[in-house]
C-alpha cells in the first residue's frame, strides 16, 4: 500500500522523497477495502496493524502482521468469522547477511479455516528489480531473487511433504508467466496454479503482473474460474502517490 505509515515526514526510518498520506486518503483506501470486500486480504508495505485496522476496521477483521523491524511490513487481513492459525514469520526470505543496511522483508505464514477446511497461506513481498530478466543473470536484483525463490520452494517442499492445501500471494517484483524458468523451478516441489497466467492487469493505465495468487496442492482445484479481477482506483484526484501504486487483486475459491 505504498509506504502507509502514521509516521511524521520527519521520521528517519523514512525517506524524504516518499508521499505522506492525509487522514482523507487512508479514508478513502479504507472505501476500496469495502468494495473489495474479501474474507482474506494480504498487503504489503504496511507500518504496523495500528494504521493497518485504519483500512480493515476491527468490526469486520483481524490484522496479523510480520515482525519484521521494518517500515514496509506484510500483513493479512481475514475476516472475523473465520480462524487463524500464526505460524513462525519466514525469516529465511531475509538472504542478506546480518550486516546489511537494510534487511529484507519476511513472508507471513499462517492457516485459515472456516471450521471444516484450512488453507495455508505464505504472503510475501520480495526483492526488486528482476522483473523478467533471465534468472541466471548476475547483476541488478536477479541473483537475491533466485535466492528468495529458493526460500520459497523449500516451503512448498514442506507442504507437500504435510499434504496441505496453500496459497502463495503478494509482490513477487517478478513478471511470472508459466514459462518464465523462475516459475517452473518453483513449480518443481509440488505443481503450482499460476491464476495471473496469461493476463494483463488494467492497473494505472495497464501493465503485466508482479503481484501473483499461486495456488498449491487441493486448493488448486477451489479456483473458481474466470474469477480473477483487479480492482482500479478511478476517482476524481486520486492517483498511484494518494492511494497506491499496486491495484487490489483477487481470486474466488470454492472451498470443500
Amino acid at each position: 500500500m505504498n509506504w502507509l505509515t502514521p509516521r511524521a515526514a520527519s521520521d528517519p526510518a523514512l525517506p524524504e522523497d516518499i508521499y505522506h498520506r492525509s487522514p482523507e486518503d487512508v479514508q478513502r483506501l479504507g472505501g476500496y477495502a469495502r468494495r473489495v470486500d474479501a474474507d482474506i486480504v494480504g498487503f504489503q508495505e504496511v507500518d504496523g496493524p495500528q494504521i493497518a485496522a485504519r483500512v480493515f476496521p476491527a468490526t469486520r477483521y483481524r490484522i496479523y502482521m510480520t515482525d519484521d523491524p521494518v517500515v514496509q511490513r506484510v500483513g493479512l487481513a481475514v475476516r472475523n468469522s473465520l480462524s487463524v492459525e500464526r505460524h513462525p514469520d519466514l525469516t529465511d526470505l531475509n538472504v542478506y547477511p546480518p550486516s546489511a543496511p537494510h534487511p529484507l522483508r519476511s513472508g507471513l505464514d499462517v492457516t485459515v479455516s472456516d471450521g471444516k477446511t484450512s488453507l495455508r497461506i505464505l504472503v510475501l513481498h520480495l526483492k526488486t528489480g528482476c522483473w523478467d530478466n533471465p534468472p541466471d543473470e548476475r547483476k541488478h536484483a536477479c541473483p537475491t531473487l533466485r535466492r528468495q525463490f529458493e526460500i520459497l520452494s523449500d516451503w512448498i517442499l514442506e507442504r507437500q511433504d504435510e499434504g496441505e492445501a496453500f496459497a502463495i500471494m503478494g509482490d513477487f517484483n517478478r513478471r511470472m508467466t508459466p514459462g518464465d524458468p523462475l516459475f517452473h523451478d518453483l513449480s518443481q516441489p509440488s505443481p503450482l496454479l499460476l491464476t495471473t497466467a496469461g493476463k494483463a492487469s488494467p492497473c494505472w493505465g495497464g501493465e503485466y503482473f508482479i503481484d501473483h495468487i499461486l495456488l498449491g496442492g487441493q486448493a488448486r482445484n477451489w479456483l473458481v474460474p474466470d474469477s480473477l479481477r483487479v480492482m482500479t482506483f478511478k476517482g476524481a484526484g486520486e492517483t498511484p502517490k494518494n492511494t497506491s501504486d499496486h491495484c487490489p487483486v483477487s481470486v474466488e475459491l470454492s472451498l470443500p
